[in-house]
């Protein structure tokens, strides 16, 4: 007999946030937030498929999951997530490994453009559009098919920016192709809550990468943090708790919601 409050029925705390005997699916990680994504969700206690075209780096950082002592195992899946061929075979790929579907896509794969709208050019546009959208569209689309006959409930995590939530100046296809992320995000929720799928979204701000340290050391960089109202950069362990509540059982009753995580920069005065 189940209880009248099922929060009752978990032990802790930590069981709420708890991944283990979960599987996921991370586009994007050969690096970068995919990979610190990966490491998040194997020591939560989920199996993890890293997916990326470069599978000598995906098959390095799974054996590094692997040895790091987490509940989670990780493994390797080729994908380019622009070419539709490749999409069903990483899907067939996963289930090969493992005997069964994931239970949790993390649309993460994505580039940058940091390109005026005057000056952008068709092919770095369609670059971005194809790996930033098209991409978080077809993915979802074919995993939620596969989970819809399945009759298996799913859940979708796309990785967004505050930059499709506020005009930025000076990457006019990377932000566009992220607003088109969020109101995807809302239009698959919407869709797919009659099938028990859940899609959120993360929106982050500006985050201290290997790319972009050196620019925050300049000026320009440091009068940006400046407007940032917790006055610094993100570092990757503060999209832990987000990542972790979305893919949980803590945010079973989360979708449409798209999780700001910026240091108030979105706050900011205009």
């Amino acid at each position: 007999m189940h209880s009248e409050d099922p929060l009752k029925e978990i032990a802790s705390h930590a069981d709420l946030f708890s991944l283990k005997g979960k599987y996921a699916l991370i586009t994007g990680a050969s690096s970068g937030l995919g990979l610190h994504f990966a490491h998040v969700m194997a020591k939560a206690g989920a199996n993890v498929g890293l997916a990326a075209r470069r599978m000598d780096r995906l098959v390095e950082n799974a054996d590094r999951i692997n040895h790091a002592g987490y509940d989670g195992r990780a493994f390797a899946i080729g994908l380019d997530v622009t070419d539709q061929s490749q999409i069903n075979t990483a899907f067939d790929d996963f289930q090969n490994q493992t005997g069964r579907l994931p239970d949790i896509l993390i649309n993460n794969a994505g580039i940058a453009d940091p390109t005026r709208f005057l000056d952008a050019e068709d092919q770095e546009t369609d670059r971005v559009f194809d790996i930033n959208q098209r991409a978080v569209f077809k993915i979802a689309q074919m995993m939620s098919r596969r989970w819809v006959a399945a009759d298996q409930p799913g859940c979708i995590i796309n990785i967004a920016s505050i930059t499709g939530m506020r005009a930025l100046g000076g990457a006019a296809s990377y932000a566009a192709s992220k607003a088109a992320v969020i109101h995807l995000t809302k239009v698959q929720a919407l869709e797919l809550a009659k099938h028990q799928i859940r899609v959120n979204a993360i929106a982050p701000g500006y985050f201290a990468t290997d790319i972009n340290q050196d620019f925050f050391a300049t000026p320009a960089g440091e009068a940006l943090i400046k407007r940032i109202p917790m006055r610094r950069v993100g570092a990757y362990q503060d999209l832990d708790g987000g990542i972790l509540l979305l893919a949980s059982d803590a945010g079973r009753f989360m979708t449409g919601t798209i999780l700001t995580i910026d240091g108030g920069h979105l706050c900011s005065s205009l």
